[in-house]
């Protein structure tokens, strides 16, 4: 069952904290407040809330804490969370190939279980919003894109589904094995049926749909183009893998004769309602393109680091106008499954090129916030603290032994270690607690989630 919103005229008042609005012009107060009215923001401002207040269902004293919106993952693979620490050492096609055999035998039941351990550590590491790009669906595994979506709104995480899709086995050219994809026709029916049976884009939705075949490796060029068009018509967004790897870049020169990038173009997959996840081997041409065209990137820096993809040019995307959000990755090349601790490692990979500018602190913070937002066509509801948007936020608690000496508290968020949370709103609703979740029992989680991965490891 989804978490209902509080109603509105029950107000919750946040007094004391520092806050970082995140908003246009970077607002931030030393000490300030922030109203919640229902499952909207209602004021922010510096100093103490407005006395005059009715219907205060609870005030929290927010001296020592950070106040920031609530960060926005846009990529991830739920199911993955079963299969973490495999294949530790290989490349992305290598990794791939060792593991499309054990995806394949998922199951709705299985996918449920990972989508809750998922679902559980994104909103444990500040996370309010998350889509997941979901593509592996074996012939009888029941309804697996449902199972997903039911674990999510059980937990109280505001999601975006994405209907992956494989349509190219290896008999075609392709990474996956043929009992692992299926037929385009197929699969342009069931993304269909999954926008009309899901799909809200009405403001403060819990829920959205988007299309999403899963690589150029793996999809035809057939299923692409129509997906673009179904997409659009159905009037939802697009994503895909995009320019992760150097293979990548090969595969579709020897196969298309041509790039990523062109060839997205060419399938109709440029454009502001689509974003691709890594896009690390990207030249002068290729971010060109996207910002002209507003196609988004999810910068994933601690998979393209495990999976050794490269670093992708994301302080040149930003100068250029690509809008540029982050993402946790699939666990199984990011097994910490947390977005939290995502803000640190893109500052300091972006850094890597000997470049100390090359991402802020706050630049950092706003990736993770409205950077996401934007690629998820949210901008206007969420990834900022400001009156009339989703009370989606998050308390870091930055006066423990772990960040007191750091006089900055945005920078003891993105450069010190991830801060404990106290409490972290979703549409209103406070989902976690003392760093524990609130709506559902962790112990148990961990418990089934150890389960799910022995039995799918058993039916090898």
């Amino acid at each position: 069952m989804a978490v209902q919103p509080p109603p509105a005229g029950q107000r919750v008042v946040i007094e004391n904290a520092a806050i970082a609005t995140v908003d246009a012009d970077d607002t931030e107060y030393a000490r300030g407040h922030v109203v919640l009215n229902g499952n909207l923001i209602e004021s922010v401002g510096d100093g103490p809330a407005p006395q005059w207040l009715d219907g205060v269902v609870r005030r929290i004293d927010g001296a020592g804490h950070l106040v920031t919106p609530g960060l926005v993952n846009t990529h991830h693979h739920f199911y993955q969370w079963i299969t973490r620490g495999l294949a530790q050492d290989d490349i992305l096609f290598d990794w791939l190939v060792a593991l499309y055999p054990t995806w394949a035998r998922i199951d709705d039941r299985l996918v449920h279980a990972a989508s809750l351990g998922s679902a559980a550590a994104l909103l444990k590491s500040g996370c309010t919003t998350a889509s997941d790009h979901h593509y592996v669906f074996p012939r009888g595994a029941g309804d697996v894109l449902g199972a997903s979506i039911e674990a999510v709104q059980r937990l109280g995480l505001r999601f975006t589904a994405l209907r992956g899709s494989m349509d190219r086995g290896r008999r075609d050219g392709g990474l996956p094995p043929d009992h692992a994809v299926e037929g385009t026709d197929e699969i342009l029916s069931a993304s269909e049926a999954a926008v009309d049976r899901w799909h809200d884009s009405s403001f403060g939705s819990m829920l959205q749909i988007a299309l999403a075949p899963c690589s150029p490796f793996s999809v035809s060029t057939e299923l692409l183009r129509e997906s673009a068009v179904l997409a659009r018509r159905k009037g939802v967004r697009l994503h895909t893998h995009g320019s992760e790897t150097a293979e990548e870049e090969q595969f579709c020169k020897e196969r298309f004769g041509m790039g990523p990038t062109d060839y997205f173009e060419s399938t109709g997959w440029l454009g502001e309602d689509v974003w691709m996840a890594h896009c690390v081997h990207m030249d002068d041409s290729d971010i060109a393109k996207f910002a002209e065209t507003g196609t988004g990137v999810a910068h994933c820096p601690s998979s393209n680091a495990r999976l050794a993809a490269g670093i992708a040019r994301v302080p040149d995307m930003i100068r250029a106008g690509v809008p540029v959000g982050l993402g946790v990755d699939g666990t199984a090349s990011n097994e910490s499954g947390e977005l939290g601790t995502e803000l640190r490692n893109a500052l300091l990979i972006n850094r890597l090129h000997g470049r100390p500018d090359a991402l802020t602190a706050r630049g950092a913070l706003r990736l993770g916030t409205m950077g996401g937002a934007r690629l998820l066509g949210r901008r206007h509801e969420i990834g900022s603290i400001e009156a009339g948007k989703l009370a989606d936020l998050a308390l870091w608690k930055v006066d423990g032994i772990m960040h007191s000496s750091i006089a900055d508290p945005v920078a003891a968020l993105v450069l010190g270690a991830l801060p404990p949370l106290s409490v972290l709103f979703v549409n209103g609703n406070a989902v976690v607690e003392r760093g524990r979740l609130t709506t559902a029992d962790e112990d148990r989680i961990a418990l089934t989630c150890a389960r799910a991965a022995q039995e799918l490891t058993a039916r090898g």
